[in-house]
């Protein structure tokens, strides 16, 4: 089967031409890569650090329940402060 001249020049275009955006698709890849790349892993670091904060945030609104507590309150601040009540005697133990 015999190609004319306008046929193999056509063909020679074509190529040409998804050889050269083959080419651009390559090296725009290559560009990109790094970059997906290294948003990927911050995404994944920035969403393990979301769920630390999310149980920092848990604990502490458990906290803010439990300071509402008056009784906890003075139980707190007897053993961290070392207050004590009335005609207490408070002995403190050295470990």
């Amino acid at each position: 089967m015999k190609r004319t001249k306008k046929e193999k020049r056509r063909l020679r275009i074509y190529i040409f031409t998804i050889i050269g955006l083959l080419g651009l698709f390559g090296y725009k890849m290559y560009y990109y890569w790094p970059k997906i790349f290294s948003n990927y892993k911050e995404k994944q670091e920035l969403e393990n650090n979301y769920q630390t904060l999310l149980e920092d945030e848990e604990t502490l609104s458990s906290d803010i329940v439990r300071l509402k507590d008056p009784e906890y309150i003075a139980r707190f601040a007897r053993e961290k402060y070392l207050y004590s009540k009335e005609g207490e005697i408070i002995i403190k133990i050295v470990e």
